[in-house]
This record gives structure tokens, C-alpha cells and sequence, in this order.
């Protein structure tokens, strides 16, 4: 790099630290300044008083603090701020509205309606950023094919519409006057469909200006593609950030002195390309800061210091950022950022809450790291400001954080290093706890010394974050052990060989300026201007030919955009986007325009991506256009890397240091990195100082200085294996196996979502993915279904109970029958077991909801079934994969075969849609092979005794969690009442009783659930099989204990359920049962929580609701509320319980199927009063624009949510049918109608019952 003329500037202005690189004109090496971003007895700004200092030093100009920055002296600036993170994480937002179509009110609060945490009682959701909501009475409707007339219009994305209402005006002038009245100057706009038909948005953007409001938000000019939440959401964030970005962009401008040559200031986007103070907007902004971090390692380290794609690991105070190159930017069109969803071009990167003030805490005999953190204030006990323990406090004691080389910025006067005895006496506390506890299990063991303690928290949180760095790789189809890991950020480098080991990668790569990368990535990014219109059709010749059109367009709008801001046509590059999907699925991939020299178009590009990350291809079936998209880019002057000469010499070493590694205290040689030279070679154990960064490089590792100044780390061979045998848990090593096992589940889970091909599972998530001892027995989960969760071992043992000795390696089993251990028939079981040495050793095994398997209905959920084979495809036990080989023909004919009923031997029909059976089995077998592969990794690396003996441990933990939890309530409950029994019982709408005794050991910790005055098996489909009733028992014992464990069979240990035989909870094999997974089990959860007094009933029910004809089939579950609780109002409109799938976007909907939703919103009042509300339900109403059947599986209909404790019923949910005619019939709980174009549906459903007296 040599010198430059004027003044550059990267700022990365973060929330506790801004970070400043500067190049100097005389200098050829970048000067670093790091300020604390809020200071204001010092400074109003930081990067504006960076600029200022570094400005009078290397000038010899003084400029004064209250005077303006001269301009002359400054090439550019280039700046990432977390202004708009920041306002948007303490909802410091501006005052805005939300105008959407009449109907849809509540919209972008339903979302999806998952709720964030299935074992959190107390649903906790984003709060909405608007204040107030103006439902538009206007209406644009989708023309089905054949119905084109003279009122049809063709909007941007090809597909026709008919303006159904156009906007009242009159109506809603008025209402924005009364927003103005109110104080509210901005809007967030989304209307039904106005990815394609704009025309109301911006009628109402016209309309709203000239009356006053500063700033309007349109969902169709931000994201213009189909899917009502996501735009909403996106245009909701989009005006409550903007303004509180321009005004202080404004006054960041303002700084600098005004005169013929403007200061070139350009901005960091979430995208990774920069843009100029006027088109720097809110819901670009969000990723500001982090995306400088990709754009800096990416750019410096990528084919300059390895061949290898990259991970990018940013180790933050509160937080992690993982992210991948491989030679272009990994880009995600939506996701979520503190609570809100943005839809928009960005990098991909995945936050996990683990970093250098993660809290450390022992729980249950087990080290506990975050996610809850210290924060900055009060920070980490070494902070002296009477904090708690963190991992900055751990690092301390090992050594790894040196006090001598950390800034001495504590204390009252802010001038005193990190408090290393508050920090020591803090772990002598805990050690007491920890110790007490090992020995209570184990008299003779050894208490562990205070820097073990700190060495297994540490090691507790390497693996917290291997876990999304894993699943950022390998959901996509990567292996990870391919990858160099780049770590960069404050805390990283500390962790950063033990991570790279633990993940089996061989190289790893530190930044020189590791520290500060975010800020210097500003200057190595280029200006992007990217634009985006939906285009529908199937892609073929014809259309592929009106894409390249539309895309023409586009690159020429795109140009001279770029020219406007003085890019020349040399400096301008554009890349062109078709977003493609398969017919049948929402799986869209944006895909860049093939080479001309590969010979291949976009369809052939799109196969190969698709079967890159999904694992296969779908035959035979159409390809969808979604979405055209170009993004162009203005070549910008960025900054120069410095070479290093070759240095003969010897490193000379600073000094040394004592760091505590896993073999003991070692005196450590300590180097600069500023005094070391390119081809320096250094043996770990070391320590390099790179500025406050600490590099710890682990015994055989080997550090060697690379050209351009970084640390290139070879990672030497993994630590041996050692075989535990021992029958006590060892504390750290439990943490550690909790989240390896709960990692492999999650990567099953991912697998299956991304092989499978149905919307029930890829989209609705409607399955669950687990790990079984080799008894059967859960061992760990995903969080997926609850009501999957609990039963599958009960379907897994009874699968080892069946075939006993004649199973062996390469068998795959199949089942779904209620007498197996299963739950309805759509739930199809597949159980693998896997083998060591011709030992049975584990299983895994996972459960999908298949959308049709036969029976009376299409969709194989009928309200009316009275014997199980009225609702399909029975499997007790049968090998799918049988010695290593597929048994297709075996299969098909299970799932085709008709089945009989007994009675009048007529025969109801097999599955309609095998192929769809026959792809989605072959994805479960694909998740469970995922499993088998990490877990034998597993014990590759610990051994096999030492992964049984933790499988065996995690549930004891579990089973000590729960036994705790226990103890309490029982105390609790018979200080209150005199009594540890307690007796409960309601009643489901046919009058069937449900009846509990509860009885509690406050002793022992231990509770029997006793079912015994239940009512016998109904003649209906709400029977419910007895893995539903433990699987909800499980559910609830896991809420109670409020702290994150894992839920597996331990849970069950201290619990003894009595189910009396011939009851609806223990039907006969001939029974039918598809109703009582949806409904039944929601009434045993709510009456076992209510036994304990946890909270109030929920709504008791999950809607479902099928409707189609010979053509298509289409299945939802509609959510409602949920009960208060001692502390909390119920939340509204949510998945309650035992479910937590997804709802179909409006949009998505009225694309796909003949339908017209005239209303999604809260049943306003729903929930029951009380000192704590109950969540209101939903209301959902659905016009059909064809005949179809309908069905509607409902429960609380007859009778409503209890309240408890004084607070009152929530209200009954209520279906309705509204003829042709006017006319509006009652359809009850349970209903199969045939409906005619035009007549409505509509669902209300139950809310919360209210907990305490009102």
C-alpha cells in the first residue's frame, strides 16, 4: 500500500465501540482508533470526533471540537452504523401507522402464528412497531384461470387481477387526518397483492404526502414479491427506521463545512454494498455494521490466503455472527432481526447469543453459558461494576484475557484494569456450589480447582457456538471440515483453534486487523444498486424470453441510477436474477444468469442448485419464475493491501505469560504481531497480540505470518479420545453432550426439511427429528412438534419389542399405526437402528406429517371417522429399508391398498398421492442416515462408552430438573391447600369426560397422573392413542421447569401415568384416532396445567381445517389464544401447545387455490378476563370460488377455556357457513360440507381462559 493524498475513513460504528482505519496521507501503514460510541461529557458523535482527531494530529491543523470538519483534507468516508439496530432492538423507533387492506388489521401481528419458544408458557412475541392501524377499504383479487373478462388488468408480474374495490378516499382521509391529529407522521403501507398492482399503495403514498405525513413506506416499492407478511413486516420496519436514520445521517453530514465540494461520505447496506446518504434506508440498514465484517474477511483472505470457502466467525461481547464465502456473497432475500422480519437482499448472517458476556451458571448439575448476557453495564464481574459471571470473567482466570494489554478503563475514574480478585472470589463461590454437588454424587471424587471450572465453561461455550456454524454449512449441503474458519471480532481469536478443532478443520485465519474488520471491510466494498419486479410464469421458451426483457429493463434502470452518482460505464458491472421454484413447492432459489461459455440457461442452473442443497431433484415437474432481479455495481477506489517483505531474522519474543490449558498451567512465549514479519513461523502453545486482541494459538497448532500481515494457523491433529466409564456425570462434559445431542437433531430436522418435497413438512415444519438410547428411550430432540416429541419413544420401543433379534444393519423401519406407539395415520414413524460390532447401540428415527394417506377424505383428516380404517394406511411394523435395500413395491402396496371396513366390507381408498409418500419417506430415511453419520462421528471421537454413558446421563439430568421442579410445586401446593392431591376433570364437546388425580410427592420430587373416571371410547375420531396423553404430560413437565433442558425421557422418570384401558385415552386398535393428536391432546395439556395452577386453559384445539376436490387438497391448523398465567396475559392469535405450524401466507393462498380470504384478524374480546387476560382467538373467513368439500375438525365449541384462579372463561370458538342466499348456518365442532362458489367460511376461534379475579 503506498501513501495516499488525502484522507480515507472506515468507521464501524457499533453499539459499545466505534472502530476507526484510517489512511494518512505520508504513511503507509493504516492508523487504528478505537471510541466508545456514546460519550457524551466527551463528544456528541464518535466517528465525527475519530474524524476530528485524526484529522489534528496528522495535519497539525487544530480543529475544535465545536467546528466544523473541513472537507478539503478527505478523499471519502465510508461508515457501517448500528443506529438503526439500535432503535430497532430498544424499539426507539419513530411513531408510526400500519395502512392495510379492511380485513387484515392484524395481520402482521398473526405473522405465521409460531410462537418463538414451544416450551415457554408465557408466548412471548415481537411487539408491533406501529402504533395504529387504518384498515383501506379497497381490494384487488387474483383472476383464476378461465375467468378473464373485461374487468381484468394485467399487473407487473403477468398475472391477471381485478380491481374487486377500488380505495374510498373519502373514507380514508379522515382517518389519516386523525393519525396526524395524534402526532403520527409516517406510514407503513402493504395492500393485498400490490406486488403486482402498486396502483392503491401509491394513491394512498399521493394522498398521505400532500396531507402532511413526512415519510410513507410502501411494501410495493421495497420488496415487490408475493407474500403479504413478510412485505408488510419489511415495509413496517422500513418507516420506523428511515427517519431516525436520516436525522442522524442529517446531522453527521452537517459536521462538515459546507462549500463547493461536498464530503464523499457512502454507507454500509445489509446487502454488503455501500450507498449514498439519500438512498441509505431503514430496512437496509439493520446488518450494517456485521456485513463490513464479511465484506472484510472475504476480500482479504479468500484466494489471497487460502483456497478453502470460509466461515466467518465474529466474536462479539453479547453475541456471534457466523457467515460463508466461497467466492461470492452468500444472500438471503428475508430474515429475522430482533423480532422483526425484513424481506430484502442480504447477507447471510446467523446470530447465535453467545459471546464475551455470556452468563455462567450451574443448573441441575450442569454448566450453563447465555443466552442471557451481562451486557455492557454492568458487564462481567472484571468489569468492577458488581456484575455477574461471563466468559470474559473465565478468559480471565485461564490467563487468555491479559490484564496488561487490555485498555484500564474501569473503576469510578475510569482508569483501572479488569478486577482480577472480584473475578477469582466470584468462581470460589461457584466452585462451592459445583463441588458440593459432585460430591453429593459421587463422595470420592476430586473437587475441581477454580480454573478447571473456568476451563469447562469455556469449553461449554466453544460448543454453543459450533452448533450454528455447523448448521450454516451443512443445511446447505457443505462439509465443514472443507472450510477454513476466519475468525475476527474482539473475543474470537481466544477461541478460535479450540473451535476450528472441535469442527475437524486443518486451517484457520486471523485478520492483522482482526479487531477493527468490520470498519476496515467499509473500504473494500463496492456501491450496489439492486432492483427487483415479480413475473409469474412457468418457464419456458417464451417466458424465459420476457425475462430477458424485463431484465433489460432493469440493468438500464439500474445504470443510471449508477451513473447519477458519477459511476462511468467502464466502472459499472450488473448480474442478472431469475428467482425460480418448483410447481408445488415455496422453495424459491435465486439464480444468477449461466456463464455463456456453460452452455446452460437458468432452468439447467436452478436443478444443479436445487439438488446442491436439497439433495435430489423433482422429476417432471414445472419450474416456476417467480421474481426477475438485477443488481449492479459501481467499482469504487478501495483500499490497497500492504505486502510484507520477506524477514530473515528471528521473532523476538515480548515476553511470556501463564495460561491454564486442559493439561495444566504452561508458561506461555508472548509475541506482537506488529514486530513479527512475513514467513515467521511460531509453535503453540503462543500467544500474539494483535493490538486488544488476544491470539491464543493451541498446542500443535502451528501460527505462520502470511505476506500480507495475517496469521495463518495449521490445526494440529484433535485431542485423543478418552473412554469414560465412570457412572457420574462430569459436569462440563454434560453441557457439552447436551448440545452435540441436540445439534444432531437439529441437523436431522434440517435434512428432512430440506429433502422432503410436501408443503406440510418443508414449509409448515409439521415434523419432528430425534435420538433414542438403544432401550428406546429419548435422549434428545429438536424443538419441533411437542406432540411428536413426547410419543416417538413410546413407537420406538414398541418397535424393539416387535422385531426383537430380526433387525439388523441397513434395516429402515416404518410405522404409524396408534397400537405401535403412534400418534394418527398422517404421522408416519420412520425408525432406523444402527448397529456397532452387531450391537444394537441407539436409534433415531423421525416423524412427518404425510398430507394424504387415504381414507374417506382427501387429505386423510375426516371430521366423521368412526374406525381407523376410515382414515387410511395402517402400518403397525414394516421394513422399509430392508438389509441396506429400498422396499418401494412393498410400501406402495401398504399405502395403496384399499382398505375394509369390517362391517359392510366396502373399501376406502388408499393413499392418493404416493409419489409424494414415496419422496417425503425417502427424506425421513435421508434425516435419520444424517443422524447415524454425526453420531458415529461422535464416537469417533469420545468413544463409544463415553456417548452411551451420555446418553444415559442427559436424561438423569433431565430427570434431577424435573424431580427439582417437582419438589417446589408439591410444597407449594400443600402450603396452600393442606393437601399434595389434586383432582380435576372437564369435559370435551360431546360430553366425554376428562379426568385427572394429581398427586405429588413434595419428598421424593415425584408425581402420578391418574387418569382412571376418563369416558370410554368415543364412537368419533377424538379418540387419543397413549403416547399422546405422555407425550402432552412431557410437554408440560418441560414448561414447568422453565429452564433449558432437554426434553427427553428423563422428564418421565419421576412420573407414573395410570391410563385406564378402554378409555378415550387408551382406545382399541379398531378406533379412530385422528382427532385426538389435534384435539384431544390439547385438552390433557390444558387440564394437567391447570392441575398444577401453571396458567389457564388455552384455547384446547388447533383448528383443522381441509378443504379441495379430485385436483388439489389443502390443510391448515388455525391458532387462537392462550391461557394467563400468574405473571403474564395469555397471547393472541398464537399456536398454542401441543403444535406450532405454520400458516400460510394470505397471499401464498389466494395464489394457489380458489379462495378469497375476506378476513384474518383477532376475535377482539376473545380471551377471558381476569387479573391476567386470556389470549384472544382468531377469526378466519374464507370464500370459495369453487366447489369443494370442506372439513372442519374442531374442539371448544360446547364448552369454553376454563379460567383459573378467579379469571374468567375464554370464549367458545364458533364455525359458520354463509350461503349464496344470505343465509349463515352453524356447523358445529366436527363438519364435512360440500360448499358452492360463493359461499363463505368462517372459523372463530377459542381464546385464553383469564387467570386471577378481574
Amino acid at each position: 500500500m503506498g501513501s495516499v493524498e488525502k484522507f480515507r475513513f472506515c468507521i464501524d460504528r457499533g453499539g459499545t465501540f466505534t472502530d476507526i482505519y484510517a489512511e494518512v496521507p505520508g504513511r503507509t501503514e493504516g492508523y487504528v482508533m478505537k471510541l466508545l460510541s456514546v460519550d457524551p461529557s466527551n463528544y456528541d458523535d464518535a466517528p465525527i470526533e475519530g474524524i476530528r482527531r485524526i484529522l489534528e494530529e496528522f495535519s497539525g491543523e487544530k480543529i475544535p471540537r465545536s467546528s466544523k470538519i473541513p472537507n478539503g483534507m478527505i478523499d471519502w468516508i465510508r461508515m457501517g452504523t448500528t443506529v438503526a439496530t439500535n432503535a430497532l432492538l430498544e424499539r426507539k423507533g419513530e411513531r408510526i401507522a400500519l395502512c392495510v387492506t379492511r380485513g387484515f388489521r392484524d395481520l402482521l401481528q398473526i405473522g405465521n402464528q409460531a410462537r418463538p419458544n414451544i416450551f415457554d408458557l408465557k408466548v412471548l412475541k415481537p411487539s408491533n412497531l406501529y402504533e395504529e392501524v387504518v384498515e383501506v377499504d379497497e381490494r384487488v383479487e387474483l383472476v383464476l384461470d378461465g375467468e378473464r373478462d373485461d374487468s381484468s388488468v394485467e399487473g407487473i408480474s403477468g398475472e391477471l387481477v381485478r380491481v374487486g374495490k377500488p380505495v374510498d378516499v373519502e373514507a380514508l382521509k379522515p382517518l389519516l387526518k386523525g393519525l396526524l391529529d395524534k402526532g403520527i407522521r409516517c406510514l407503513a403501507v402493504v395492500l393485498m397483492h400490490s406486488y403486482t398492482y402498486p396502483h392503491h399503495e401509491l394513491l394512498i403514498e399521493k394522498l398521505s404526502l400532500e396531507m402532511g405525513f413526512k415519510h410513507v413506506s410502501l411494501s410495493s416499492s421495497l420488496t415487490p414479491m408475493v407474500r403479504a407478511v413478510p412485505r408488510g413486516l419489511t415495509a413496517s420496519v422500513d418507516a420506523y427506521l428511515t427517519p431516525v436514520i436520516k436525522e442522524y445521517l442529517s446531522a453527521f453530514m452537517s459536521r462538515f463545512q459546507e462549500g463547493n465540494e461536498q464530503v464523499n461520505v457512502l454507507f454500509m447496506q445489509s446487502d454488503g454494498g455501500l450507498a449514498p446518504e439519500s438512498r441509505f434506508s431503514g430496512h437496509k440498514a439493520v446488518l450494517s455494521g456485521p456485513a463490513g465484517g464479511v465484506v472484510g474477511y472475504s476480500q482479504t483472505l479468500f484466494e489471497l490466503e487460502t483456497s478453502k470457502p470460509l466461515i466467518g466467525f465474529d466474536m462479539g461481547g453479547t453475541s456471534t455472527d457466523v457467515s460463508r464465502y466461497d467466492g461470492s456473497y452468500e444472500q438471503v432475500l428475508e430474515t429475522q432481526i430482533a423480532g422483526a422480519i425484513i424481506q430484502a437482499p442480504q447477507l447471510d448472517i446467523n446470530t447465535v447469543a453467545a459471546g464475551g458476556g455470556s452468563k455462567l451458571k450451574f443448573q441441575f448439575g450442569a454448566f450453563k453459558v447465555g443466552p442471557e448476557s451481562v451486557g455492557a453495564h454492568p458487564g462481567p464481574v472484571c468489569y468492577r461494576k458488581g456484575g455477574e459471571l461471563a466468559i470474559t470473567d473465565a478468559n480471565l482466570i485461564l490467563g487468555t484475557v491479559i490484564p496488561e494489554y487490555f485498555p484500564s478503563i474501569f473503576g469510578p475514574k475510569e482508569n483501572l484494569p479488569l478486577d482480577y480478585k472480584a473475578t477469582r472470589k466470584a468462581f470460589e463461590e461457584l466452585a462451592v456450589e459445583i463441588n458440593s454437588h459432585r460430591k453429593s454424587q459421587d463422595p470420592l471424587v476430586r473437587s475441581m480447582t477454580i480454573e478447571e471450572i473456568a476451563l469447562g465453561f469455556v469449553n461449554v461455550a466453544n460448543e454453543a457456538m459450533c452448533r450454528p456454524i455447523r448448521q450454516l454449512t451443512e443445511m446447505k449441503g457443505h462439509d465443514t471440515k472443507n472450510h477454513a474458519l476466519a475468525c475476527f471480532g474482539g473475543a474470537g481469536p481466544q477461541h478460535a483453534c479450540a473451535i476450528a478443532r472441535s469442527l475437524g478443520m486443518s486451517e484457520l485465519l486471523i485478520h492483522r486487523y482482526c479487531g477493527i474488520l468490520s470498519a476496515y471491510g467499509m473500504g473494500l466494498a463496492d456501491v450496489i444498486e439492486d432492483l427487483q419486479e415479480p413475473y409469474s410464469a412457468v418457464y419456458n421458451a417464451d417466458s424465459a424470453a420476457e425475462a430477458s426483457r424485463r431484465v433489460a429493463l432493469l440493468v438500464k434502470q439500474v445504470k443510471e441510477k449508477l451513473v447519477e452518482q458519477g459511476f462511468g460505464e467502464e466502472s459499472i458491472r450488473t448480474d442478472s436474477y431469475l428467482n425460480l421454484r418448483y410447481e408445488g413447492t415455496d422453495t424459491a432459489i435465486m439464480v444468477k444468469q449461466p456463464d455463456t461459455e456453460s452452455r446452460c440457461d437458468y432452468a439447467d442452473e436452478f436443478v444443479k442448485l436445487f439438488e446442491q442443497e436439497y439433495g435430489f431433484k423433482l422429476l417432471h415437474r414445472k419450474i416456476l419464475i417467480c421474481d426477475v432481479r438485477v443488481q449492479g455495481v459501481g467499482a469504487t477506489n478501495i483500499l490497497q493491501p500492504r505486502e510484507l517483505t520477506p524477514l530473515s531474522t528471528k521473532p523476538v519474543q515480548e515476553s511470556s505469560c501463564k495460561i491454564y490449558f486442559s493439561y495444566g498451567w504452561q508458561e506461555t512465549p508472548l509475541y506482537k504481531l506488529e514486530n513479527l514479519g512475513y514467513g515467521h513461523v511460531l509453535e503453540g502453545p503462543v500467544v500474539i497480540m494483535n493490538g486488544n486482541s488476544t491470539v491464543i494459538v493451541e498446542k500443535d497448532c502451528k501460527a505462520v505470518i502470511t505476506k500480507y500481515g495475517n496469521i495463518n494457523i495449521k490445526i494440529g491433529a484433535s485431542l485423543s479420545t478418552v473412554e469414560i466409564s465412570e457412572k457420574v456425570a462430569d459436569v462440563v462434559q454434560l453441557s457439552i453432550f447436551n448440545h452435540r445431542f441436540m445439534g444432531i437433531a437439529e441437523q436431522m430436522g434440517r435434512t428432512l426439511q430440506r429433502t422432503s418435497i410436501s408443503t406440510n413438512i418443508k414449509e409448515r415444519l409439521d415434523f419432528s427429528c430425534a435420538l433414542f438410547g438403544s432401550d428406546g428411550g429419548l435422549v434428545a430432540n429438536a424443538p419441533h412438534v411437542p406432540v411428536h416429541l413426547g410419543a416417538m419413544s413410546s413407537t420406538v420401543c414398541w418397535q424393539l419389542s416387535y422385531w426383537g433379534d430380526n433387525l439388523h444393519e441397513g434395516d429402515v423401519l416404518v410405522t404409524n399405526h396408534p397400537c405401535s406407539g403412534g400418534s394418527h395415520l398422517p404421522d408416519i414413524t420412520v425408525v432406523t437402528p444402527v448397529f456397532n460390532d452387531g450391537k444394537l447401540i441407539f436409534f433415531v428415527a423421525s416423524r412427518g406429517h404425510h398430507a394424504e394417506i387415504g381414507g374417506i377424505t382427501p387429505g386423510s383428516m375426516p371430521p366423521f371417522s368412526k374406525c381407523i380404517w376410515e382414515e387410511g394406511a395402517a402400518i403397525k411394523a414394516f421394513k422399509l429399508v430392508e438389509r441396506g435395500v429400498f422396499q418401494e413395491e412393498g410400501i406402495v402396496r401398504l399405502l395403496q391398498s384399499p382398505c375394509s371396513d369390517e362391517l359392510t366390507d366396502h373399501k376406502i381408498p388408499g393413499t392418493r398421492k404416493i409419489e409424494d409418500n414415496l419422496s417425503d419417506l425417502r427424506a425421513q430415511v435421508a434425516a435419520n442416515q444424517r443422524g447415524i453419520t454425526l453420531i458415529k462421528e461422535l464416537i469417533n471421537q469420545y468413544g463409544l462408552i463415553t456417548v452411551q454413558s451420555y446418553m444415559s446421563h442427559v436424561q438423569k439430568n433431565a430427570e434431577v430438573a424435573v424431580r427439582e421442579m417437582l419438589k417446589v410445586v408439591a410444597s407449594r401446593v400443600e402450603k396452600e391447600t393442606g393437601s399434595c392431591v389434586i383432582e380435576d376433570e372437564d369435559y370435551m364437546d360431546d360430553g366425554s369426560v376428562l379426568h385427572l388425580k394429581l398427586t405429588l410427592d413434595s419428598r421424593q420430587g415425584e408425581a402420578t397422573f391418574n387418569f382412571e373416571g376418563t369416558s370410554p371410547e368415543v364412537y368419533g375420531n377424538w379418540n387419543a392413542p397413549e403416547a399422546v396423553t405422555a407425550a402432552a404430560v412431557i410437554y408440560c413437565l418441560r414448561c414447568l421447569v422453565d429452564v433449558d433442558i432437554p426434553l427427553n425421557q428423563g422428564c418421565l422418570a419421576p412420573v407414573k401415568i395410570i391410563i385406564p384401558k378402554g378409555s378415550f385415552l387408551s382406545p382399541s386398535d379398531k378406533a379412530a384416532v385422528v382427532g385426538g393428536n389435534v384435539l384431544t391432546s390439547q385438552r390433557v395439556t390444558d387440564i394437567v396445567l391447570m392441575a398444577f395452577q401453571a396458567c389457564a386453559c388455552s384455547q384446547g384445539c388447533m383448528n383443522n381445517l381441509t378443504f379441495g376436490d379430485d385436483t388439489f387438497g389443502y390443510y391448515e391448523t388455525i391458532g387462537g389464544g392462550c391461557g394467563g398465567g400468574p405473571s403474564w396475559d395469555g397471547t393472541s392469535g398464537v399456536q398454542c401447545h401441543m403444535t406450532n405450524t405454520r400458516m400460510t401466507d394470505p397471499e401464498i393462498f389466494e395464489q394457489r387455490y380458489p379462495v378469497l380470504l375476506h378476513r384474518f384478524s383477532i376475535r377482539e374480546s376473545s380471551g377471558g378476563s381476569g387479573f391476567h387476560r386470556g389470549g384472544d382467538g382468531l377469526v378466519r373467513e374464507i370464500e370459495f370460488r369453487r366447489p369443494v368439500v370442506v372439513s372442519i375438525l374442531s374442539e371448544r365449541r360446547v364448552h369454553a377455556p376454563r379460567g383459573l384462579k378467579g379469571g374468567e372463561n375464554g370464549a367458545r370458538g364458533a364455525n359458520y357457513l354463509v350461503k349464496k342466499d344470505g343465509r349463515k348456518v352453524y356447523l358445529g365442532g366436527k363438519n364435512t360440507v360440500t360448499v358452492n362458489a360463493g359461499e363463505i367460511l368462517q372459523v372463530f376461534t377459542p381464546g385464553g381462559g383469564g387467570f386471577g379475579s378481574p
